[in-house]
């Protein structure tokens, strides 16, 4: 549903701190969101308000094609608006995601060149990008330093560039923070005195490279590009000193240069925080003619998936990969992944595992280095390989950088692999920018500091500062449950319910499936799905502190909680059940052995309360369905 809606002008007082300057204001369309731009000292700025307070303060909009400012000595010209409604299904914390937004494309002037600031505000945040035309056969080296200054006294989740994007959350105070800081978007941000939370990012991220962020001491995060960026740790490891080179020369666009989407998600309060739609709504929809049914085309397969390569398990050999897959089918799940030890198998032991699993209802998965699909006739040769032997899937890792040579292998993989049907699940990936929803072929992606890490210390707290940051833009394969010495300060329970919390439509179990399946809770996990119709964060969430979560898959609802590092006390309503009595299926820690669990039964309705007192990386799980 389209239309048009006007935007209103006005002019600020000699007075101001703007200094006269005109000022655009793009609404929300339940007007609590404002986005205005304006000029200062000629120089292009913007801010974000929320509710008549600002949440993003006054801030330079820079970018520069070959070294020559763009957003200096500007004008502020003409504005196109434009609405945008609609529904879509969807894989993530509820099934159908809402994208309504007002949008203008306003006109920019700077000296001979012209160009758009396209902004879009939606109910839960907002964004902008620039879109600077330019000859098909012209090449430009873009930058940009765009600032996000937050407000006095806000509080910030960020991790460092070191480790790319698997890296431990530390909460910060802006005020104090100096300058030079990297952060990996995206980073959440809670203003003082509130319960509004901010998560800073990019969408839509295609033929440009992708932003990190850096702090500047006075309370702003600003955006730098790849050639800005110190190169990770996991890159320098696995390749050579002329790719670091390499990667780390701006990158020339050729033709129209559109940058993706920056990204202010506005939630007030946990639960819109994590039901935010704001990234994916900013991508577009799936090719229809690679996707029929959109992200339910029948090939689209989400589901449990089964992974030797954390828990034992025995030999990298046929029989027991058959016998995986066996286990995979009696767990329920659909997928069973397989490490690089298949590299060592000849094609008929692959295509006999294949045929093999899919009469018992699984997908086979290969992993691949990242380094083997770089040449387009090589990657595209192994690609008709896979679909020709009936792989479903490809694991695929080591891009660990955010150059634009990056970004492009993404889209290339994406495309060519939906071309074959295949799904994919990229590893060693920079964050999510919400092109699962133009490629639903893609169903996860790793970009957080999972169960493979295994010196954290902390995993309690890791684990209760995750479903508020890294999950809060997008899917990631942290690859959950373990019920070895990798679990740290957290319990089986704990650790079963991180299930149904780190949620992705690929979820990969990192035990293995005979210590799954011998389990005394196996019951409760063979049914916790891998997508939700619905999702609710309960009160006695905080960010590092507990996540409450209650969820619905089609008519059950699923209670799961994870506690932190310090004992806590919770009182939690069932008010999100429906009409009638639920009859609940229970997992509980057992007192003073964190590696048990404790089975019970229970009758509740909406007026009941469940209470729970949970030591250090407790956890709680419950399943209510009617009788």
């Amino acid at each position: 549903m389209f239309g048009i809606k006007r935007l209103m002008v006005l002019i600020l007082s000699a007075s101001g701190s703007l200094l006269a300057a005109d000022q655009l204001a793009v609404k929300s369309p339940d007007s609590k969101i404002s986005f205005h731009v304006f000029t200062k000292s000629d120089s292009l700025f913007y801010r974000i308000s929320y509710e008549n307070r600002d949440v993003v303060e006054a801030s330079p909009i820079r970018m520069s094609l070959d070294a020559k400012a763009i957003t200096g000595k500007v004008t502020i010209g003409k504005a196109d608006n434009y609405q945008l409604n609609e529904e879509y299904p969807w894989y993530g914390a509820h099934s159908v995601a809402r994208s309504h937004c007002n949008g203008s494309k306003i006109s920019i002037g700077s000296g001979a060149l012209h160009y758009t600031l396209d902004v879009r505000v939606f109910n839960d945040g907002a964004s902008f990008r620039l879109i600077v035309p330019g000859r098909p056969d012209v090449k430009r080296i873009p930058d940009e330093s765009t600032v996000f200054r937050l407000p006095v006294g806000t509080t910030a989740w960020f991790h460092d560039l070191n480790m790319h994007y698997e890296g431990e959350y530390a909460r910060k105070n802006m005020d104090t923070v100096k300058a030079g800081q990297w952060a990996a978007p995206s980073v959440t941000f809670r203003l003082p005195g509130s319960e509004i939370y901010l998560s800073v990012t990019e969408a839509d991220l295609k033929n440009y490279g992708g932003m990190a962020l850096q702090t500047d001491g006075s309370r702003g995060m600003v955006l730098r590009l790849p050639q800005s960026q110190p190169t990770s740790y996991p890159f320098k490891l696995r390749y050579s000193a002329e790719d670091v080179l390499r990667l780390s020369q701006p990158a020339a666009i050729t033709g129209t240069i559109t940058t993706p989407w920056r990204v202010v998600m506005i939630a007030n309060g946990l639960n819109a925080l994590v039901n935010n739609d704001l990234v994916h709504n900013l991508c577009p929809p799936p090719d229809k003619k690679l996707f029929p049914q959109g992200i339910k085309t029948d090939w689209i397969q989400p589901g449990a998936a089964v992974w030797k390569y954390l828990d034992g398990g025995g030999e990298g050999t046929l029989e027991t990969m058959k016998e995986y897959s066996r286990q995979a089918s009696e767990l329920g799940f659909k997928h069973n992944i397989l490490e690089g030890f298949w590299k060592k198998w000849s094609d008929g032991d692959l295509k006999s595992l294949v045929d093999y699993s899919r009469e018992k209802g699984v997908h086979i998965w290969l992993w691949e280095h990242s380094k083997n699909l770089r040449e387009a006739k090589t990657r595209q040769a192994f690609f008709k390989h896979c679909h020709e032997l009936g792989v479903s899937g490809l694991k695929m890792d080591f891009f660990d950088h955010e150059a634009k040579e990056e970004i492009d292998l993404y889209q290339s993989i994406l495309r060519e692999t939906a071309e074959l049907k295949i799904m994919v699940d990229f590893h060693g990936a920079n964050k999510p920018t919400g092109q699962e929803r133009t490629w639903p072929n893609e169903l996860t992606r790793e970009a957080v500091k999972g169960m493979e890490a295994s010196k954290l210390k902390d995993r309690a707290g890791h684990n209760v500062t995750l479903p508020f940051t890294r999950f809060a833009t997008g899917h990631a394969e942290y690859t959950p449950v373990h019920f070895g010495e990798r679990r740290k300060n957290t319990t089986w329970t704990h650790q079963i319910a991180s299930a149904a919390i780190f949620s992705a439509p690929l979820l990969t179990y990192s035990a293995s499936p005979e210590h799954l399946l011998t389990n005394p809770a196996a019951g409760m996990i063979k049914s916790i799905p891998s997508v939700w119709d619905e999702t609710i964060v309960l009160p006695g969430s905080a960010i590092g502190e507990a996540a409450v979560y209650a969820r619905r898959s089609g008519k059950s609802w699923f209670l799961a909680v994870m506690n932190g590092a310090m004992p806590r006390s919770f009182e939690i309503p069932l008010a999100f059940l429906g009409e009638g009595t639920f009859g609940a299926s229970e997992v509980r820690d057992v007192d003073g052995n964190p590696a048990a669990v404790e089975l019970g039964k229970g009758n509740y309705d909406k007026n009941g309360t469940i209470r729970l007192n949970l030591a250090e990386g407790g956890g709680f799980i419950a399943k209510f369905d009617r009788p």
